[in-house]
């Protein structure tokens, strides 16, 4: 016989773990919404013809991307604080929509090379991202370990990677595959991170925010993996 202590029905504890799975659903489907919205956004600048002007502002010159790169990455750190902090909700979606298509624009110089060079290699690297994306994502949910203690390692890495993207614009050197295979693993190191904070650490009425984070880390995933199957195929 189990004389284990059980949640009675209606309890504190029982509540707590439903608010729990509600928080975690929430959160897997609007990252499922902010994955199809950015594809949809892309399908517009490409099949609209958007794409064209935004490709020559990005890739006009090295100095005008470091101050793109620049604009992207304070605007979204704005768009991701304001996802945190906001109390209203709509508040909070404006953040994400925000970030999603900032993500696709900037995304665009990239999609394009995948086109021109390396057919097919868009959606071979989508489902290496997802498969990459649920095998960490299985990792957590199974081994129920708490990754935060890999926040400051992570962004240590994202300040050196900056560091490195920066100096490779200024001084006009490539950085090569090992670059991109390290920042594949940075981004999986997010992935762990961000999960295990949604298992163990958001608030359950910051789904909005967890589902941004979840998606930040998989589309710097993408980045990378794409550039490896671009890189590949031009060698």
């Amino acid at each position: 016989m189990n004389y284990a202590p059980r949640a009675i029905a209606g309890s504190a504890a029982q509540l707590a773990v439903k608010a729990r799975a509600q928080f975690i659903m929430r959160t897997y489907g609007h990252l499922l919404g902010a994955i199809l919205a950015f594809a949809a956004c892309e399908v517009f600048l490409f099949t609209s013809g958007l794409y064209r002007p935004i490709l020559g502002v990005l890739t006009a010159s090295g100095m005008g991307w470091i101050l793109v790169l620049g604009g992207f990455v304070a605007l979204g750190a704005l768009f991701r604080n304001l996802a945190h902090s906001a109390r209203s909700m709509s508040t909070q979606y404006a953040g994400l929509g925000a970030y999603v298509v900032l993500q696709a624009i900037i995304f665009v110089p990239l999609l394009a090379m995948a086109e021109m060079y390396a057919p097919g290699a868009i959606q071979s690297a989508g489902m290496v991202t997802l498969l990459g994306f649920a095998g960490l994502t299985a990792v957590v949910f199974t081994t129920r370990r708490d990754f935060s203690f890999l926040g400051a390692a992570i962004r240590w890495g994202f300040i050196l990677a900056l560091v490195a993207i920066v100096a490779a614009v200024i001084f006009g050197f490539s950085l090569g595959t090992f670059f991109s295979v390290a920042m594949v693993g940075l981004a999986g190191a997010a992935v762990l991170y961000d999960t295990s904070n949604v298992l163990h650490h958001f608030p359950e009425d910051s789904y909005v925010a967890a589902a941004l984070e979840l998606f930040a880390s998989i589309a710097l995933m993408f980045w990378y993996v794409l550039r490896l199957f671009i890189g590949s195929s031009r060698d």
